[in-house]
């Protein structure tokens, strides 16, 4: 499986920006996708997934402000980020989990990151 995210750039604060990620090859039917974001010398963390069912999960610091979504048919996944502030600076990573039916053993999958930079 290979993911493709797009949408990064700048915008000042208060701002809006939607990312996409399209994902190629083969999703299960038992999946989550969703977003992570880094930024230098800190590590990776949720910003928002989305399951198989449609249902979703945000980190406290993006709730009211950013929605996620997926299309199926198209495999894709969604970010509308909104209200943006600079500490939304960083680079979002879309994610792939696939989980086994039977052993429910999870494969991870990542895209190459974009970056959202957010000026005060």
């Amino acid at each position: 499986v290979q993911l493709q995210a797009s949408g990064g750039g700048l915008v000042q604060a208060g701002g809006s920006l939607r990312l996409s990620c399209v994902a190629s090859g083969s999703i299960f039917s038992i999946n989550v996708m969703g977003w992570y974001r880094q930024t230098p010398g800190k590590q990776r963390e949720l910003v928002a997934t989305i399951t198989s069912d449609g249902s979703t999960n945000y980190a406290d610091s993006v709730k009211g402000r950013f929605t996620i979504s997926r299309d199926n048919s198209k495999k894709m996944v969604y970010l509308q980020m909104n209200s943006l502030k600079p500490e939304d600076t960083a680079v979002y990573y879309c994610n792939l989990q696939n989980y086994l039916v039977v052993s429910l053993r999870r494969i991870d999958y990542w895209g190459q990151g974009t970056l959202v930079t957010v000026s005060s």
